[in-house]
C-alpha cells in the first residue's frame, strides 16, 4: 500500500492553532457574564436613585482598519466618549502586522490582542477616562460558537461589553432572508427592533433599526456583564446615525489614520 504524502507543515500548524483556539474559546466561555454585572447606574442626575459618581459616563468603542494595499496592515483604534454629551475624550492608535489569518468563527484570536493592548495601555496610565463599558465592532454572543469578539475582549479585559454587527452571523437557523422579513413583516413596522429568535428558541441578540428610516439594521448581542435589554437601552442612546457613536468615531479615526499612513508612504 502506497504511503500517503506527508502532510504539509503549514497545514499541521494551522490545524493546531484551530485546536488551540477552540480549547481557549470553551474555557473563556466558562467565565462569560450575561446579565447586568457593573457598579455604575444609567440613572441621570435629577432622577430617583441618583448618586453622583455612580452613573455611567465613560463609554468606549473599538474597530480595526486595514490597508488597502496589504490586509495585513492594520490600524486598532480605542476611543472614548462621555455617555451624555457623545464627545470624544480620549483616542488612541496602534498601527500592527497582523501575523494570524482570518478564520470565520475565530476573529478574536487575530484582531482582540490589538485592541486589549490599546485598553491594557490606558488602564496603566490610569487614566482618568478609562472606559465603564466598552462597545466593539463585532458580535458578541450572536456567533456560530457563542462567543465573539466582543465576548473575548470583554472575558480577557474583565470589561462589560456589547456587541455590534454589521452584518448577520447565520446561526440557529438565523438568516439574512429571514430576518428582512420579520423587519418588513407588517406587525414589526413600527418596532426599533426584533429579536433574533433561533430554531432552538434562544434569543441571541436583537435587529435594530437604529436610526428612523434606516434600511440596514445593526446587530446587537451580548458581550459581558452586561443583558441584551440594557444594552439595547444604552445604544439606542448613543446612536445619531446606524451605527452607535462610539463605533462609528473609531471607525472614522482608524480610517483616517491609515489614510494618511498611506499618502506618507509610511506604510511599509
Amino acid at each position: 500500500m502506497e504511503e500517503a504524502p506527508e502532510e504539509p507543515l503549514q497545514s499541521r500548524d494551522s490545524w493546531r492553532d484551530h485546536q488551540t483556539w477552540i480549547t481557549t474559546q470553551d474555557i473563556l466561555r466558562e467565565k462569560l457574564i450575561t446579565d447586568d454585572s457593573f457598579s455604575w447606574k444609567l440613572s441621570s442626575e435629577g432622577e430617583p436613585g441618583y448618586k453622583k459618581g455612580e452613573e455611567l459616563r465613560y463609554v468606549g468603542g473599538v474597530d480595526i482598519s486595514f490597508s488597502k494595499d496589504d490586509p495585513s496592515k492594520a490600524c486598532g483604534t480605542l476611543v472614548v466618549l462621555d455617555f451624555h454629551t457623545l464627545q470624544v475624550l480620549y483616542q488612541d492608535f496602534s498601527f500592527v502586522t497582523l501575523q494570524v489569518p482570518y478564520v470565520p468563527g475565530f476573529l478574536a484570536f487575530r484582531e482582540a490582542p490589538v485592541l486589549q493592548q490599546l485598553l491594557e495601555k490606558m488602564k496603566r496610565s490610569d487614566n482618568p477616562f478609562y472606559p465603564q463599558l466598552l462597545m466593539v465592532d463585532g458580535n458578541g454572543i450572536l456567533h456560530p460558537r457563542g462567543f465573539g469578539l466582543a465576548c473575548h475582549i470583554g472575558v480577557e479585559a474583565n470589561l462589560p461589553t456589547i456587541g455590534i454587527g454589521k452584518n448577520l452571523h447565520h446561526v440557529d437557523g438565523l438568516t439574512h432572508s429571514t430576518v428582512r422579513k420579520l423587519l418588513g413583516a407588517e406587525e414589526n413596522s413600527s418596532k426599533e427592533y426584533i429579536n433574533l429568535v433561533g430554531c432552538s428558541g434562544r434569543i441571541w441578540g436583537v435587529a435594530m433599526r437604529s436610526t428612523q428610516g434606516s434600511i440596514k439594521p445593526i446587530f446587537i448581542s451580548i458581550g459581558h456583564m452586561i443583558s441584551l435589554q440594557t444594552a439595547i437601552m444604552i445604544v439606542q442612546k448613543t446612536c445619531k446615525f446606524r451605527v452607535p457613536e462610539p463605533i462609528r468615531q473609531a471607525d472614522i479615526r482608524s480610517r483616517d489614520y491609515i489614510r494618511k499612513l498611506e499618502m506618507n508612504g509610511k506604510v511599509t
